[in-house]
């Protein structure tokens, strides 16, 4: 897993200073500053960081807002690497991480998706469905009714959407099948039974 791309946007909002623009721009840059190492700390964000201060039109200013990021860095456990501002203002640095981030330290894979985070799609398992009745009925001398239960959404694609599918089935396999909504069933789980 390669770890991402990072990027911070600082802003004043809506506050644009009356007197002196370009000393709110650096009074904001600066105050951001301490924000920023806190928050790459406290989420433990590491790899490439891109931070896009508010454009200074002074090059002293912008060398007074690294200097003060390289330095509220310096308590940081992590190995950093920060390269001086650009003329746009962008700062790019790059950071280790020394533990998973806040994200996956708060949370686990999900157990409906394994941790894919996606679904099978409704007619990709009706299909799935489909295949197994065959396997298991197929050639089966019983003529009893099959049973499948399902999620509910799955029994209402079944009925509407798939309707011609469950016909033709029922056909090749000289069985009945009966489709039962079950709530508790999660949306790709089902079961079928004689």
């Amino acid at each position: 897993m390669t770890e991402a791309l990072t990027a911070i946007d600082v802003n004043t909002g809506s506050y644009v200073g009356k007197r002196n623009l370009e000393e709110t721009i650096l009074k904001t840059n600066l105050e951001a500053v301490k924000e920023i190492a806190y928050q790459l700390r406290f989420r433990n964000i590491g790899g490439l960081i891109v931070i896009d201060f508010i454009d200074m039109e002074k090059k002293t200013n912008r060398e007074r807002v690294f200097t003060a990021l390289r330095e509220a860095l310096n308590s940081d456990r992590s190995k950093t690497n920060i390269l001086p501002m650009s003329d746009l203002g962008l700062i790019e640095m790059t950071r280790k991480r020394t533990r998973e981030n806040l994200s996956r330290m708060l949370s686990e894979p999900c157990f409906y998706c394994e941790g894919k985070g996606t679904l099978k799609s409704k007619r990709t398992i009706c299909y799935e469905i489909f295949r197994d009745l065959e396997r298991e009925c197929l050639g089966m001398a019983d003529e009893a009714p099959v049973y499948v239960l399902v999620n509910p959404e799955i029994e209402n694609v079944m009925r509407e959407e798939e309707q011609d599918s469950v016909m033709d089935l029922e056909k090749r396999i000289n069985r009945r099948i009966i489709v039962i909504a079950k709530k508790a069933f999660h949306i790709e789980q089902y079961e079928i039974t004689t």
